[in-house]
């Protein structure tokens, strides 16, 4: 039976002085296309080659979607002012309203998913989507900004995801980097979200730093080492790995909150992705739920886990 390697510290390079930015705010147009690159990468021999290669799929309808559909309109100016004095999200969940712009990204999705090579209960959830009501979608999008997806419709809530994440990272792209201010531990500075994981990059000035990765808008966020990225605490952190494993995805596991939220070293491959990669390592989560230990990162693709 698989185990898990001894739980370390994280060793953090002596002598490298780093100053990053505050924010990394998503590239729509290139990010869902490295995401089915990498997922693409991930499938090829993986146990989950068949679930790898839908995801791909979908992102890539995700990526095809920038070239079709103008980009959703930002809140007035006045609203994002008045979250940045407050100390909140310019980009509030709460007060989500399905306008034009959304409708015609959600219809698009909804037709672009027919031809990819789903199993049939996902192709029977695309259906049942299709039939709802608006106030039906209306509950299923809530649902997904909420993160209260309930267990018995995980497939039909995949593809809404999917779609959110389209809307939301294209309003997290138009935003001034330079106005984000931090507003909580384990909370995107952008639109209120929790991180999927986190990542150690190598990017020019921010070397063997950290950023978490929000689950919806694709925003980065700048947050310290060893220090719990959901309750922020900074005692009994650890991490484990799969004996044998790569040992560039880690769980880091908190003593004080008892979650865990992994930890990509990014700075050692570049490829890694915070949503392919979080997949393609379900087989530690696997071995955490043997533990006392919970998941705390946030994935569309892998509610349930």
């Amino acid at each position: 039976m698989t185990q898990p390697g001894v739980a370390q510290f994280d060793p953090i390079p002596i002598g490298e002085v780093a100053k990053p930015p505050f924010v990394r705010l998503p590239h729509p147009a290139t990010m869902f296309a490295r995401r089915t690159q990498r997922l693409r990468l991930l499938a090829d021999g993986h146990e989950l080659r068949a679930y790898l290669a839908f995801v791909a799929d979908l992102s890539d309808v995700q990526h095809h979607l920038q070239s079709e559909l103008p980009p959703p309109e930002l809140p007035p100016s006045a609203d994002i002012a008045r979250a940045r004095q407050f100390r909140m999200p310019p980009l509030d969940r709460s007060r989500f309203r399905r306008d034009a712009a959304f409708g015609a990204l959600w219809g698009r999705l909804l037709a672009m998913v027919e031809p990819i090579a789903m199993p049939d209960t996902a192709r029977l959830a695309v259906e049942r989507i299709k039939a709802s009501d608006e106030a039906a979608q209306a509950a299923m999008i809530a649902a997904v900004l909420n993160n209260t997806i309930p267990a018995e419709a995980l497939a039909e809530h995949a593809f809404v995801a999917a779609a959110a994440q389209v809307h939301f990272t294209q309003l997290a792209a138009q935003l001034d980097a330079n106005t984000l201010l931090p507003v909580g531990d384990g909370v995107c500075p952008t639109c209120g979200g929790p991180p999927v994981c986190s990542m150690v990059v190598g990017w020019s000035g921010a070397e063997n730093t950290r950023f978490c990765a929000c689950s919806l808008c694709g925003t980065l966020w700048n947050y310290p080492r060893i220090k719990c990225t959901l309750c922020g605490s900074t005692e009994s952190i650890a991490y484990q790995e799969i004996a044998g494993g790569t040992v560039a995805v880690k769980a880091e596991t908190c003593g004080s909150c008892h979650r865990y939220v992994k930890i990509l070293h990014q700075h050692a491959n570049r490829s890694l992705d915070p949503v392919a990669d979080d997949v393609a390592t379900l087989a530690l989560d696997l071995l955490l739920r043997q533990s006392d230990y919970r998941r705390g990162g946030v994935n569309a693709f892998l509610i349930g886990y």
